[in-house]
């Protein structure tokens, strides 16, 4: 089997130009890429990637945790992802955990037997605690806010961001107001439905428990909330929904049943998603494929510098107003 030494030899070149062109490091003219490329595919090369990783320290990949790959949440903070992946030449490993500690924990365990560079966490079970144990090993950041921890993180204020949700409801002179919620006990759903409760009691606007829906997560729940309101003689006035897929599923199967929205019954979605610009659903941007983006950049160049130092960044969110409230 041919090795570097020989397709410098063959190519007429030092060891060290058949290696940045391997690398594809910019500083190698054309004249002398072509002549290696060209005795490359002569000879049938192959690295040996095994070895490449013990010379460079790095194996060029990167880890992504997250939850459930089918839900429109976690692909677009994936577009974002994969789009600097994809400029930065990197590979992205998608490791379904469906919220299963030991499966994350499987994840973390690679970066510390050096499998992977680095590890991406888009929703996690884990407490901030058992990840910082593996920033010893390599580069972690979250895609939520975790405070002041030794991994990086890239975020919004949820709480901030669901209580202008809310204000905006009020001054639209709503005051009964309902909430779906995707996974109760999530530490982003935790901090909204905190905002919720105190909002309400400040305002002293009513609250039902009846009026507060979880585990939300596909158009199906949405289609499953729109039935359970026709059945309430005393329903909200308007609905805050964590995704715009869930609150498309709601306002389809509402008008089926004769539901006017807004007039009936006023919507508000969360994260902005293609379908929430189709059926014109008045929402919160969490700019998403932002945080994607941005969590790749920290991470990759925590990689190429080797820094250990967090980041933590916080994104800015809107509220976009449309025809359902």
């Amino acid at each position: 089997m041919a090795n570097i030494k020989e397709i410098a030899r063959i190519a007429g070149v030092s060891v060290t130009t058949v290696s940045r062109v391997l690398n594809n490091h910019p500083y190698v003219s054309d004249i002398k890429r072509a002549a290696v490329l060209n005795t490359i595919e002569q000879l049938n090369y192959s690295r040996n990637m095994n070895a490449v990783h013990l010379i460079t320290g790095r194996t060029g990949a990167i880890a992504v945790i997250l939850p459930y790959i089918n839900l429109y949440y976690f692909s677009i903070v994936m577009d974002g992802l994969a789009h600097e992946a994809l400029n930065a030449q990197y590979r992205l490993i998608l490791c379904q955990s469906n919220y299963a500690a030991e499966e994350e924990l499987k994840v973390l365990e690679m970066l510390r037997n050096k499998e992977i560079d680095g590890v991406v966490i888009v929703s996690t079970a884990l407490q901030p605690e058992v990840i910082e144990e593996y920033t010893d090993y390599g580069p972690v950041i979250t895609c939520q806010d975790s405070g002041e921890r030794r991994f990086s993180s890239v975020y919004i204020e949820h709480y901030e961001a669901f209580w202008d949700g809310l204000q905006y409801l009020s001054s639209k002179g709503y005051r009964k107001i309902g909430y779906c919620e995707g996974r109760q006990n999530g530490s982003s759903a935790s901090i909204r439905q905190s905002a919720f409760r105190a909002f309400l009691s400040e305002r002293n606007l009513p609250f039902r428990e009846e009026w507060m829906v979880y585990d939300c997560m596909t158009e199906e729940d949405g289609a499953g909330v729109a039935l359970s309101l026709l059945d309430m003689q005393d329903r909200p006035e308007v609905l805050i929904i964590t995704g715009d897929h869930v609150a498309a599923g709601l306002i389809i199967e509402a008008r089926k049943h004769g539901l006017r929205i807004p007039e009936d019954l006023a919507v508000m979605g969360f994260d902005n998603q293609p379908i929430g610009r189709l059926l014109d659903i008045t929402t919160i941007d969490n700019h998403l494929y932002d945080m994607g983006a941005a969590a790749f950049r920290i991470i990759h160049e925590q990689i190429r510098t080797g820094s250990r130092v967090p980041v933590h960044r916080k994104l800015d969110y809107e509220i976009i107003e449309r025809g359902t409230v």
